[in-house]
């Protein structure tokens, strides 16, 4: 998938980070300022979260779950300890660019199938930041040192991928600076005519700042 304009067959968009990195409040800002970006929603077997939004994603039971991996209905799907995401093969409007908000090993199943897809990857600016944000939205202690414990190895993956990494320190910086590298990269597509395939990704560097202050918790 590739976008260079309105004809052309949309951009695919992945972003990912660790839990509390404020992935869930980014992807639907980027899609309230940008009205070429569909956000696709992914499903999960977990409980929805107090004050978590109906559309936050399709909750579904294990069953349900299984049978729609059984059915090769996912684009990815990944696990993390007893909970399970998916994201289902995407239908976006015309014209518009498809975003994902998954984690690092939904990423890498992207990459693999997509290998021209732009993958992008938000952390907190420390584990201090990280930890502050799981617990604002009701993470036990628990799954904040699980969370803190995979962060490392999330961010490795992310560099193998290739993917950008943003520090998400000041949220409205943060919204900026993403907005700019998904618009930099579809300059870049419909000026080299939209090639496909992994020499279409842009040469940014592998880390940039969303500037300073305090983010947003996911």
């Amino acid at each position: 998938m590739q976008g260079s304009g309105p004809t052309a067959s949309p951009l695919l968009i992945v972003l990912s980070g660790p839990g509390g990195s404020g992935k869930s409040t980014l992807a639907r800002l980027l899609v309230e300022q940008d009205d070429r970006l569909w956000l696709s929603r992914s499903w999960t077997t977990r409980s929805r979260r107090a004050g978590e939004l109906d559309d936050a994603y399709c909750f579904v039971d294990p069953a349900r779950f299984d049978a729609a991996v059984e059915a090769d209905e996912f684009l990815e799907w990944a696990e993390f300890g007893s909970d399970r995401y998916g994201t289902p093969h995407p239908a976006p409007p015309p014209g518009c660019d498809i975003l994902l908000e998954i984690d690092v090993q939904g990423a890498r199943q992207v990459r693999r199938r997509h290998p021209e897809a732009l993958l992008l990857f938000l952390e907190a600016p420390s584990d201090r930041d990280q930890a502050h944000r799981l617990r604002g939205r009701g993470d036990s202690e628990d799954h904040v040192r699980t969370r803190l414990s995979y962060g490392a190895s999330e961010r490795e993956t992310a560099r193998e991928l290739g993917a950008v990494v943003v520090v998400n320190a000041d949220l409205a910086e943060t919204v900026a600076a993403m907005g700019r590298i998904i618009a930099d990269h579809r300059e870049r597509l419909a000026a080299a005519g939209s090639p496909s395939g992994p020499s279409a990704a842009p040469p940014y560097p592998g880390r940039a700042s969303g500037g300073g202050g305090s983010g947003a918790a996911r």
